[in-house]
This record gives structure tokens, sequence and C-alpha cells, in this order.
């Protein structure tokens, strides 16, 4: 018997966190089910493609529009019949919430804040999003979490009678051979809930140092402005854009994640299993990546020069990774949600992600 489909609908192909996790569960598969992505043109579909992933590239997301979107995911679905229609982010669920679907749906909450004004701009925006997604999640069968802090905000905002299930992104071991230095690198959209200027000025206090150097990492909004400043404070900024943050974190002793809220950061992640030091606010899901050591007050610049010393010279101090999920169990745990709402028999692996 073939196995079912999962239709996984995405608002964006900017490859960005959402884009690294339908990747990373594309590369692993999804265990007894066929994977299948929508999504608006970019660079994220022909990643998928070169996975072997089939890929329905539709007019689907906030630039087309509420009415072009519903209905071309109406089509993808009437079309491809999945078991499990799979929405991540918040334009997603709202169009999966409107089409029929043969199946059951389930969403995956990536992006909410505790502060509603991170995401939302202003508390009447906030508001009506929330009410959004309480009637939305009436219609999912299921509900997944990336952290502790993004199902502790869901219950708060939404308040939903489905089941939040806590499944972390996953993170593969990596070989490391990690070496004391200052060599600092912030991956992260250069946008103002990153609070790059504030890692702008704790650096002025350690440019002076031998070996000392900054890459900041990424494309935004502030990129003018966030270069002006690099300028006025005198300093020698590499802005690279987009990179592979494997390849940068490979020459890198210290990452600064200074933001305004954090769900399950990928860049954290990455530098913790390659032995990078980690300087970060305490938001969100940061506190369950990192140990104590690593968190400081981003508005302190003198407290977060002084971290970045200490992540860059003491190995020890750097945070270490213990019991996280693998990709392979983060794809095990998503097969076994479905399988839950299916109520297809689960399989032997537990919820890894889930501890």
């Amino acid at each position: 018997m073939a196995q079912p489909w999962t239709l996984w609908v995405l608002p964006t192909s900017a490859l960005g966190g959402v884009a690294r996790h339908a990747l990373d569960v594309a590369r692993v598969g999804i265990p007894g089910y066929r994977l299948a992505v929508l999504a608006p043109a970019g660079p994220l579909l022909g990643q998928l493609q070169e996975l072997g992933v089939p890929t329905i590239e539709a007019e689907f997301g906030p630039e087309h529009g509420l009415r072009a979107s519903r209905a071309s995911l109406q089509h993808a679905v009437d079309a491809l019949a999945p078991a499990v229609v799979h929405s991540h982010l918040a334009y997603a669920d709202v169009v999966t919430a409107l089409v029929r679907t043969p199946g059951v749906r389930v969403s995956t909450e990536h992006g909410i804040a505790a502060d509603d004004l991170v995401y939302h701009g202003s508390r009447t925006r906030a508001t009506v999003m929330a009410r959004a997604h309480q009637a939305r999640t009436a219609r999912f069968a299921a509900l997944i979490a990336v952290s502790a802090a993004t199902r502790q905000a869901m219950q708060a905002k939404w308040h939903p009678r489905t089941p939040i299930t806590l499944i972390r992104n996953g993170i593969d071991p990596v070989p490391a051979t990690p070496q004391p230095g200052l060599r600092v690198a912030s991956i992260a959209r250069l946008a103002p809930e990153k609070r790059i200027d504030q890692l702008l000025r704790a650096y002025a206090q350690l440019a002076d140092e031998p070996g000392a150097t900054l890459t900041i990492a990424g494309t935004g909004p502030l990129a003018g402005e966030l270069k002006a400043l690099a300028a006025e404070l005198g300093l020698q900024v590499a802005w690279p854009g987009h990179v592979d943050a494997a390849e940068l974190l490979a020459r890198t002793d210290v990452l600064v994640q200074l933001s305004v809220w954090e769900n399950c950061s990928y860049s954290l992640l990455d530098a913790a299993v390659r032995g990078v030091g980690v300087v970060a606010s305490p938001v969100g899901g940061n506190p369950e990546i990192v140990p104590d050591r690593c968190p400081v007050d981003p508005g302190d610049p003198g407290a977060v020069a002084a971290a970045i010393r200490t992540q860059g010279q003491d190995l020890s101090a750097r945070p270490v990774l213990t019991e996280w999920p693998t990709v392979a169990e983060m794809g095990a745990d998503i097969a076994g949600v479905y399988d839950r709402v299916l109520h297809r028999p689960v399989g032997p692996i537990s919820y890894a992600g889930a501890h």
C-alpha cells in the first residue's frame, strides 16, 4: 500500500529558519509518509527538488493575497488528496483553515513571541491575530511547538483546545575542534528585533583586542543604518549578506544573538554543536538551548562585551548540547503526531523532542 501524502504549506521560499526546518525534514524524511511542499517561487523550492521532494510552486503568500492563496492551496489539496495538510507560519495557518481537505490539518508554530509587538506592531493587530488563531486552531487536529516557550505563548494567547506537542528543531552532532579566540559573528536578519546595534556597541569595547574580528551575516531593512553605525563607532565589520551558516561558524569563536525573541534558534543550535561560544538574550527558547552562563542583558554593552570575552577565551564556558533530538528523531516525532491524529499504529520511536 502506498504511503499517505503530507502536504507542507509555506508562505515563503526565502532561506530562513522555516526553510531550514523544511529542508532538514526533507533530507531525513517523515517515516511512513510521502512529503510534498507547496510554496511561492523562490530558492527553497529548488533545494527541495534537488533532494527529490515533489514541490508545488504556487501563487501563495501575503504578496499574492488571500483569494489567490486560498485558490492555489485548494487546487493542490484537490489534486493530491493528502492525508495531512501541515502549515507553517501564521499566513499559511489561516489559509489552511479555510480550505476543504479530505485529511487532517496540522501546524507547527515557529514565530510567536511573549510580547505581541515583536511580530504584530500594534496591540490592535495582535488582538485581531490572536482571535484569528483561536478560531483557526479549532479546525486543526494537532499543533506543534518548537520550544517550551513557544508552547507556553501559544497556550497563553490562543487558549487552544487542540493539543500542543513539543517537538524541538533537530540538530545532528558534527566533529568540532574549538579554539579560543575573538572572532565574533552574528547570523540573523538585519531587522530591529535582532538588536544588532547592541552588538555593535558591545563589540566597540573589544575591537582593539588582538585577533578580534566581527562578521555580521544576513540581509534586511536595517542594513544601511547598521553599516552607518559601525562607521560612526570606527569599527571594521565584514557584511557578507546571506551565508552558509556551517561555513561561517567554522571560522567563528563566538556567536552573538541579542534578539527580542527567539523560538528555537537554528543559529544557536548550529553554534552549540560546533563548540562555538554563544552570547544570547535570555528570551524565548534560548535558555532551553544554552546554559545560564550564556544569556546576557542586551541593553548593557559592557556585560555583552564581557560575556563575549569569556566565551571566546574559556572553552569550558561554551554551551554543550545534551539529550537534544537529532534531525531524524524530529522527523520521527512529526510522524508520531500524524499517526496519532490519523489513528494509525504509532511506531517505536518516542517523542525525542519532548523532554
